[in-house]
Parts: C-alpha cells; sequence; structure tokens
C-alpha cells in the first residue's frame, strides 16, 4: 500500500469514511436496522427518536477500535486460558487422559511470557482481556524483546542484569 501523498489522503485514511462498512448507504441502513430490530428489539412502527438515536450510535459504534499501547503486557500463561475460553479444557482433559497424559503436566511446561514485571503489565494484560470478553476491537501494541524482562547474566558468581535487546524485524 502506497503511502497517502495528498492531506485529503492522509485524513481519509485515519478517518471513518474509509471504513468501508460505513462508506456504503446501503451497509449503513443495514446496520442501523439491524440494530433497531436485534439490539432494541423495536420493530419501526413503535421506535422512538431516542430509538433512532441509540442505533445509530450502535451503527457507529459497530466500527470503533480501540489500539492498547503498553512498554509491557504481563500474560502469564495462556494454554489454559485458552482451552478455558474455547470451552474445550474438559475435552482435553478427558483426551490427554484417555491417552495416558497429565494435562496439568504439560500445562506446567508451558513457560511465563515474561513481558513485564507485574504493575503494569498485569494492568495492560488485564485491559486486553477484559476488552475481548466484551467483544470490542482492541489491539495491544508494544515492544518486542528477545530475552523478555532482562537479560540473565552471571559476574563474580552473582548475577548481573543487562541490557534486554529489542528483536529486529529481520529475525
Amino acid at each position: 500500500m502506497s503511502s497517502p501523498t495528498t492531506d485529503h489522503e492522509r485524513r481519509k485514511q485515519i478517518s471513518v469514511r474509509g471504513i468501508a462498512q460505513v462508506e456504503n448507504v446501503a451497509n449503513v441502513k443495514k446496520a442501523f436496522n439491524r440494530h433497531v430490530h436485534y439490539t432494541l428489539v423495536k420493530d419501526r412502527n413503535v421506535a422512538t427518536p431516542r430509538d433512532y438515536f441509540f442505533a445509530l450510535a450502535y451503527t457507529v459504534k459497530d466500527h470503533l477500535r480501540v489500539y492498547y499501547l503498553s512498554l509491557e503486557f504481563y500474560m502469564g500463561r495462556s494454554l489454559t486460558n485458552t482451552m478455558v475460553n474455547l470451552g474445550i479444557q474438559n475435552a482435553c482433559d478427558e483426551a490427554l487422559y484417555q491417552m495416558g497424559l497429565d494435562i496439568e503436566e504439560l500445562e506446567e511446561l508451558e513457560q511465563d511470557a515474561g513481558l513485564g514485571n507485574g504493575g503494569l503489565g498485569r494492568l495492560a494484560a488485564c485491559f486486553l482481556d477484559s476488552m475481548a470478553t466484551l467483544g470490542m476491537a482492541a489491539y495491544g501494541y508494544g515492544i518486542r524483546y528477545e530475552y523478555g524482562i532482562f537479560t540473565q547474566k552471571i559476574a563474580n558468581g552473582e548475577q548481573v542484569g543487562a541490557s534486554v535487546t529489542p528483536v529486529s524485524r529481520a529475525q
């Protein structure tokens, strides 16, 4: 994709008008009516101007995105959480049991994603988890480090924290 050259192109790139579903009048009408009927559970014969306001607000809200920038995301281990969120934990547990494997033993093999030291990193992870649970379109951005929190070095029998090197795009 080429970069925008004119001021108009730059504004269009960051505006709602750049979203194809909003650009098209038929799609706006379809989304608006969908919200009147299914979100507000109203018929056009009984809907009030206030209902129409909310239908329009929901139509616009459908296209909002959240971009969360944090220097750290302390996500922790994700395998168990993912199985629970997908509703497949019991099936996985039973399948592994039938194959003679212990799910808890396998879960303990997952390394903790060391992308923060807890405080703000844990908060960022909770925000992303909450937004996902609410069905919000959210993206988390950060810096990808090769060694997590720090590179462990031992000098004269003591641990020394070395600088963290971001992973280059070439790798």
